[in-house]
């Protein structure tokens, strides 16, 4: 994201169609209930066709800070054909942290390499009562 390549950000992934590709968030627990004192519909984890990782990279390809999402603690499982990577991240805009959490992928080995197929992720932020 920090060098708004799109085309190689694209090819990380199974299909460039973000509707093949499974993309969830889920709240942490007091997120949750900082939320719904303004929206008390809102629920941990809902589909939001918009949220998917193609406007991700658009968002990050025209914003004028920098974007950038660091890893730590990655642990992969694999049989050479299918792989499991999860691992605790952090997501800044500028300088500025604005979530983190845990995040899991599904890989699939392709002819072409390496392949995301679905993305799941917990979201912690500022609404955290934890803020860790």
């Amino acid at each position: 994201m920090l060098t708004k390549d799109k085309p190689l950000y694209m090819s990380l992934f199974f299909s460039e169609k973000p509707e093949e590709i499974g993309w969830q968030h889920v709240s942490e627990d007091s997120r949750l209930v900082s939320i719904r004192k303004n929206k008390p519909d809102a629920i941990k984890a809902r589909r939001i066709p918009a949220n998917n990782f193609v406007s991700l990279i658009d968002e990050a390809v025209s914003a004028t800070e920098p974007r950038e999402e660091k890893f730590s603690n990655v642990q992969v499982q694999t049989d050479g054909e299918i792989a499991s990577v999860s691992f605790d991240y952090e997501f800044f805009e500028g300088t500025n942290r604005t979530n983190w959490g845990k995040e899991m992928w599904q890989l699939v080995r392709t002819e072409s390499g390496w392949k995301i197929f679905s993305v799941i992720y917990t979201v912690r932020d500022p609404l955290s009562a934890s803020g860790t």
